[in-house]
């Protein structure tokens, strides 16, 4: 049977790699919402870790919320590229900083 350890490392590699896709890359805006993606599914797996490990269902139920958020929160930010692509005909986050009509 793994140990709590070896579930937080996980996590922690799982937020790391995540840090690093938005930190290392600032232009691509479809990879800023993978590595925001990346970094919920870690902090998702530390709540069921500790859920299973403690016996307390609650971080499980927590997780349920989580992914629904998330779900929402992707399919938002992918209909705003969309729309924005179809505008300036690019998703780079730098050519992205003028909001006029």
């Amino acid at each position: 049977m793994l140990a709590l350890s070896d579930y937080l490392v996980l996590s922690a590699l799982l937020f790391s790699i995540g840090m690093a896709g938005i930190f290392l890359n600032r232009k691509n805006a479809i990879v800023l919402l993978m590595s925001i993606e990346l970094i919920l599914l870690a902090v998702n797996f530390n709540f069921i870790a500790f859920s299973h490990f403690l016996g307390d269902i609650h971080g499980q139920v927590f997780v349920f919320f989580i992914l629904t958020v998330a779900a929402a929160e992707s399919a938002i930010g992918l209909a705003i590229l969309v729309v924005l692509f179809r505008n300036r005909d690019t998703i780079n986050v730098a050519d992205l900083d003028s909001m006029r009509g």
